[in-house]
């Protein structure tokens, strides 16, 4: 009697293992209010990467939490968390849809922003009632942005955490309270000065590859980066595996340009190219050879738009966040004729993707 291939049989258990945790999760949610707001919550931080499962909130909010530890910046960490939740409890006010709130699509862009503003920023009495505001208007721009871009069949993606960011961001330099100590220097652009070209050694290619996964949540941590890649391994096999090789792309795709190699080696060209590689591969698309080349295609398209919203943006002084994976990512599902949608439920985070 033939037996089932061994790997597949494995795959096959754990699945069926993740889906009775997963239930068990859900019907305890379906009986106590507080449990299901704990669930938006988590369902929010994994949204940040597509991922619909608390279980994967849970490994991402670990990741968050030991970055910020690591750099000695906890106050991030509480941030990020404390805008996540107003965010959801905006929308909770607003009466948004509940299987897009229940899918956690309110959230993720708040803890993005409660993230980015203490990174950006001071510390000090102030930046809390920012963080709080950022988190409420997250949840409404997110709204509005839905709204918009519906008509075209697109996702609002983190679009509305780099509009509520860079506003909130931009006001400081009106206000004496609120101060940016990482924000980038303001200066014309002037003629670009090329770097000396030097080899690409496996340790930078590791440290790029690591931290662009990484600098997704904000953070420059390789156990971060490691807790991310099994947050989206729990859910999706395919978004691990498209994270990955999004970042080593965009490193190697930034080295060849001959970008800074201090922001190559510190992600910083390479976040947003693993969101879109993540989108593209992973998500939007149903996954084959041709939506693999065409995801990379964006993913190389996304290292070009960070290095030119990173000069564009340079006289304002407020850093590019996750706009090339917006720009870009949209660009590339408008010929969506080209290719055939993810299938309803081949991904939890594809559920409310007309939303998301």
């Amino acid at each position: 009697m033939p037996t089932a291939d061994p790997p597949a049989a494995r795959v096959a258990f754990e699945e069926a293992v993740m889906e009775k945790i997963l239930a068990g999760w859900e019907s305890l949610c379906a009986s106590s209010s507080t449990l299901r707001f704990v669930d938006i919550n988590l369902r929010s931080t994994g949204q940040v990467m597509f991922q619909d499962n608390p279980l994967t909130g849970i490994l991402f909010l670990a990741a968050i939490a030991w970055g910020s530890y690591a750099a000695g910046v906890p106050h991030v960490a509480i941030a990020g968390v404390l805008a996540l939740v107003v965010a959801n409890l905006t929308a909770l006010w607003l009466r948004v849809d509940r299987t897009a709130l229940h899918a956690g699509l309110f959230g993720y862009n708040g803890i993005l922003v409660g993230l980015a503003l203490a990174t950006f920023l001071s510390p000090n009495a102030l930046l809390w009632v920012y963080v709080v505001i950022g988190g409420a208007v997250s949840a409404i721009a997110m709204l509005g942005t839905a709204n918009a871009v519906k008509p075209l069949g697109l996702s609002s993606l983190t679009f509305p955490f780099v509009l509520t960011t860079w506003l909130l961001l931009l006001a400081t330099y009106g206000f004496s309270g609120l101060v940016g100590t990482a924000l980038p220097t303001g200066n014309v652009v002037a003629a670009f000065h090329s770097y000396e070209a030097s080899p690409l050694k496996l340790m930078d290619l590791v440290q790029g590859v690591l931290q662009s996964i990484s600098q997704v949540f904000l953070k420059a941590s390789a156990v971060a980066a490691l807790l991310l890649v099994i947050g989206l391994a729990v859910n999706s096999p395919a978004a691990a595996a498209f994270a990955i090789a999004g970042a080593i792309v965009a490193v190697l795709t930034a080295h060849l340009f001959g970008a800074e190699s201090e922001l190559i080696t510190g992600g910083l060209l390479g976040f947003s190219p693993v969101l879109t590689a993540i989108a593209l591969g992973a998500v939007f698309y149903q996954t084959n050879w041709r939506v693999a080349i065409y995801a990379l295609l964006g993913t190389v398209v996304t290292v070009i738009a960070q290095a030119a919203l990173n000069v564009a943006l340079t006289p304002f002084a407020i850093p590019a966040l996750t706009a090339p994976f917006v720009l870009v990512t949209w660009i590339f599902l408008l010929p969506r004729q080209c290719f055939e949608p993810a299938a309803a439920g081949t991904d939890d985070a594809v559920k409310a993707r007309a939303t998301r």
